[in-house]
């Protein structure tokens, strides 16, 4: 039952322990147990020192074991202070109050980043940005004329390119994408191929086309960017870095939409019709001309190219004097629409093209 003791005073209240420690009585029973290596024998350790210490009336008690006594005492007292003090933090880590405000504080600390995420502007991304990204060397045309300049890519996809405004794209498009980035503002004729997306990076906005008529407008220092679809569908998502749209939002034919660059938001898609303005708030000539042809005289085609396209086409007029075309160059690339008039009035008709002059070499028609 002595093993059970939890402290001095149930070891200073045996009667037993007592006389062997001060009478030397019981010496075996107790002697023995000194030599086990548990809690209780150093509590029993502690008490015997104890009372040696106090019976300064009956016995006279040597100095060393006054020293020893007093010393144990010390290094008891000191180990418990030394576990005491490592306990105390797992303690307070342990307490339901410490670990109440700890919660509130991880909580406030959460919403305080949420709300600097909301209320701090993000950095705009910039043309030079998104091309400094790319390690394939890129193609960089402006256009710093007063005029549109029209641009062929090497899939046969036809861009015009608005003054003030750049587009950099690779020579040759390899892999299975075709990636082009704009500052400014342009037209794009994007030549079909299902197995090949054509991306046009401009500022936040990503426009993802398959083979469609869209505009783009992106400058640099404009607080929106807009877009306007002419013939198929888009999808227009955020870049990346920006995520201002958990989905990708879908323009079809004559569908428009804009993105605000500082609040990050797309407002709704505005539908164009002939009593409302587009998007742009002006009037695009290469969005409304028709090209729908049905025995038009092939002189009638090519200035109808020329004005949509602000461009020069040079053709032997008297060879094709009497020529005339049924044919539908709706949603077509410029390059698409040359090849299916060359090859319409016969063989011996081919085009070349040299920015934004066009030559027509031909023998007249079939």
């Amino acid at each position: 039952m002595r093993k059970t003791y939890q402290s001095i005073d149930d070891f200073l209240n045996d009667s037993s322990f007592k006389e062997w420690v001060l009478e030397g009585k019981h010496h075996h029973q107790w002697h023995e147990w000194t030599l086990s290596k548990d809690e209780s024998t150093e509590l029993m350790q502690s008490a015997r020192l104890y009372l040696l210490a106090m019976k300064v009336d009956e016995q006279e008690i040597q100095k060393a074991d006054v020293q020893e006594a007093l010393g144990y005492t010390w290094e008891k007292i000191n180990e418990q202070e030394r576990i005491n003090q490592g306990n105390f933090w797992l303690r307070l880590f342990k307490s339901s109050t410490l670990q109440k405000v700890a919660a509130i504080l991880l909580v406030g600390i959460c919403l305080v980043w949420v709300y600097q995420q909301q209320i701090t502007p993000q950095k705009l991304l910039n043309y030079e940005q998104l091309i400094s990204q790319q390690n394939d060397g890129l193609i960089e045309q402006a256009n710093n004329t007063d005029k549109p300049q029209l641009i062929t890519l090497s899939d046969g996809s036809s861009v015009l390119l608005q003054p003030n405004s750049k587009l950099s794209y690779p020579k040759l498009f390899v892999g299975n994408e075709r990636k082009v980035y704009l500052l400014g503002e342009a037209f794009f004729e994007i030549s079909k191929n299902p197995a090949k997306p054509f991306f046009v990076f401009a500022n936040e906005l990503v426009t993802k086309v398959l083979g469609t008529s869209f505009r783009i407008k992106a400058y640099k220092n404009n607080p929106n960017v807009e877009v306007v679809v002419r013939t198929g569908k888009v999808s227009i998502s955020s870049n990346t870095s920006v995520q201002a749209s958990d989905k990708p939002i879908v323009l079809l034919p004559n569908q428009s939409i804009r993105f605000q660059r500082k609040e990050l938001i797309f407002d709704q898609i505005i539908t164009i019709n002939n009593n409302k303005p587009d998007i742009t708030n002006q009037v695009e000539t290469i969005e409304q001309v028709n090209f729908e042809f049905a025995d038009v005289a092939v002189s009638q085609i090519f200035t109808t190219l020329k004005q949509a396209y602000l461009i020069e086409i040079d053709y032997p007029q008297g060879k094709l004097k009497d020529c005339y075309l049924t044919t539908s160059l709706s949603d077509q690339p410029l390059p698409e629409k040359l090849k299916i008039i060359c090859e319409s009035l016969g063989n011996n008709t081919r085009y070349e093209m040299n920015g934004n002059q066009i030559i027509i070499y031909s023998n007249g028609c079939n």
